[in-house]
């Protein structure tokens, strides 16, 4: 049957007309995706698909380097807030001309301007923020995906197969709008996911962003409000803290962060002083039977290094907060009632080599908590740099829609203090270190006692000798609740004319309190090939693992369809592979685990687990 798939598909894929050089202008997109996700690997909290949707517009899209801001540059997320601040300055001061120029600003490296320069282009040095109607809808891009999923194909007895469609309509970034459904697989066609977004940007003067539908919302370091995504502990250290402000459109048909209306306004010059004002209105779901109403404001003042922010919001719920284990000793403090207010306070004083950030909040609850995160980085030379990120979280804070620098998936109890640094003083080479310490005085989930402890350290280097070639190895030690894991990582990376090969190899050590050893192993080769005078490309993988318990599980990332991300959890004792076939107009995604007969004998279940994904896109 798959052999009879990839028979049909192929031959579609043949007929598309496309050329190789769109397909390799695609490839260079999705390699330098891959590589964010890959240092994002371990980081909870984050929206893959969201990230992964929102990196490829920009890539179709690109920011215009003379008429862009500090929350759109941090969009890309392997950008430091320096690097943003200094590219700023630089078109301030000379507006680009070309891309070369990104040569010029010592922040950043060879390597991250080849990066850039997938996402950005240089446009007109004048904005002129009218738009004619007529232009709106003739220069405008539209885009329509439908997706198809046969999942677990053994596992399940049902309908097995999850379907998307999706339309997009994009105006040079300033209009925007989307509306998408989604069927998982075994629901009924009542359950049925669906959503739509507006977001209107400069279209008029003082009037910076307009959202409606579905969006998301991040002011100061999300201590009051973060319904997006936020960088916490990855190899990229120097982020950590940091985060686009700001309103944005959701895209995912699948769930939203906000549903509702909301805007922001622009007075004056950064020179001078620059005032924002936001508003919004919002309703999320809590819980199966509670809606949450959210009014919410922030008012931003910036003059020239000095920023300073204030935020308010106010949850109205339809029922009184419940959770599904009342009684557990670790959600005693999470907030109970119908109503509640959250204020804070954040601030950034950015003096070149030195930046202040940091906020501070309250949130009421059963009595008031407090909130507090404060980071400070240093950069004494242009490749060499340091972060600290001090947190403490009363164990009475609590705030179902913020979230900031944690160990945890819930800003709650939690007291710690996170160093990194990042140096590339050495020719090709380029290390990355943090080390962070915490410790909780109540008692968390999967932890049995309190008050408990625990760190975090890793350690990467990457050598780049090479543009063909590149080798990394990470190391990192993590410790909660008297239970330690220790995991290592190595990846070879080299490509040369259509040729693409990388090989990973991933290793850990777990040891709980009963000082019982359990390890993971897992190693694939994934081989690209680039057909010169035909538009195809072939991506395989080939891949065997040895994980002894879930917590050993290993999460490697996987090449998909368009817009779509994988990332399983490696468990077991077996073998996978996975054949995908991407182009500009048809995707397919076939992918097989084969665990070991007794391995799966024991646990009772199918010794094979197979999925297809097939993507179709048209653009106009």
């Amino acid at each position: 049957m798959l052999k009879r798939i990839a028979q049909i598909v192929l031959i579609c894929s043949i007929s598309s007309v496309l050329t190789a050089g769109e397909l390799a202008v695609r490839g260079s997109v999705e390699d330098i995706i891959e590589d964010v996700y890959r240092q994002l690997l371990e980081v909870g909290e984050v929206d893959y698909e969201e990230l992964q949707e929102e990196l490829m517009e920009f890539s179709l899209e690109p920011i215009d380097l003379n008429h862009t801001t500090e929350s759109e540059l941090l969009r890309l997320r392997f950008l430091s807030p320096q690097q943003v601040d200094a590219i700023l300055l630089y078109a301030y001061k000379h507006p680009f001309e070309t891309l070369d120029e990104l040569d010029l600003i010592p922040e950043l490296q060879p390597y991250e301007v080849r990066n850039l320069k997938a996402f950005v282009s240089v446009k007109s040095k004048e904005f002129d923020n009218q738009m004619n109607f007529r232009e709106v809808f003739q220069d405008a891009k539209h885009e329509l995906l439908a997706r198809v999923d046969v999942r677990n194909i053994e596992h399940f007895e049902n309908d097995p197969v999850y379907g998307q469609f999706k339309y997009k309509f994009n105006y040079r970034n300033r209009v925007q709008f989307g509306a998408g459904l989604s069927r998982n697989a075994g629901a009924p066609a009542k359950d049925m996911s669906y959503g739509a977004y507006l977001q209107l940007n400069d279209i008029a003067p003082h009037v910076h962003t307009v959202v409606a539908g579905n969006y998301q919302a991040f002011f100061g370091q999300g201590l009051v409000l973060n319904s997006g995504f936020h960088m916490g502990k990855s190899s990229y250290v120097l982020t950590a803290g940091n985060a686009p402000e700001g309103l944005k459109k959701y895209t995912s048909a699948s769930r939203a962060a906000l549903h509702g209306v909301g805007t922001t306004l622009e007075f004056g010059d950064i020179t001078r002083l620059k005032t924002e004002i936001s508003a919004l209105y919002g309703m999320s779901r809590s819980n199966d039977s509670a809606w949450k109403h959210t009014i919410g404001a922030n008012l931003t003042f910036k003059h020239r290094r000095l920023k300073f922010g204030l935020t308010a919001i106010e949850n109205l719920y339809s029922d009184s907060m419940r959770y599904y284990y009342e009684n557990a000793a670790y959600n005693q403090n999470y907030f109970r009632g119908d109503r509640q207010a959250v204020l804070g306070l954040n601030f950034r004083y950015n003096h070149g080599w030195f930046d202040l950030f940091g906020e501070v909040a309250a949130a009421q609850n059963q009595k008031w908590g407090a909130g507090t995160e404060i980071g400070c980085r240093f950069l004494p030379v242009s490749d060499v740099g340091w972060v600290v990120l001090y947190r403490y979280y009363s164990p009475t804070f609590d705030n179902t829609l913020g979230y900031g620098f944690s160990e945890t998936s819930r800003i709650n109890d939690e007291h710690g203090v996170y160093l990194g640094a990042e140096i590339k003083r050495l020719k090709n080479w380029r290390f990355e270190l943090y080390g962070d310490a915490f410790r909780f005085s109540g008692q968390k989930y999967g932890i049995k006692y309190a008050p408990s402890w625990g760190y975090d350290a890793m350690a990467q280097a990457d050598w780049m000798p090479q543009h063909d070639w590149s080798m990394s190895w990470r190391l990192r030690a993590r410790e909660k609740g008297k239970k330690a894991l220790y995991s290592f990582r190595y990846q070879f990376n080299w490509q040369s004319g259509g040729w693409k090969l990388r090989t990973e190899a991933n290793a850990n050590l777990k040891n709980d309190t009963t000082h019982t050893l359990t390890y993971g192993i897992s190693a694939h080769q994934d081989i690209q090939y680039a057909f010169a005078n035909v538009p195809i490309v072939l991506q395989l993988r080939l891949q065997g693992f040895d994980v002894r318990n879930w917590d050993n599980r290993i999460y490697t990332y996987e090449n998909d369809v368009l817009y779509a991300f994988s990332i399983p959890a490696t468990y077991g004792t077996g073998g996978r592979f996975y054949l995908n076939l991407p182009q500009l107009a048809l995707y397919l995604r076939i992918s097989e685990t084969i665990y070991s007969k007794s391995w799966a004998s024991k646990r009772d279940i199918p010794q094979y687990r197979t999925d297809i994904h097939l993507l179709l896109r048209a653009t106009l």
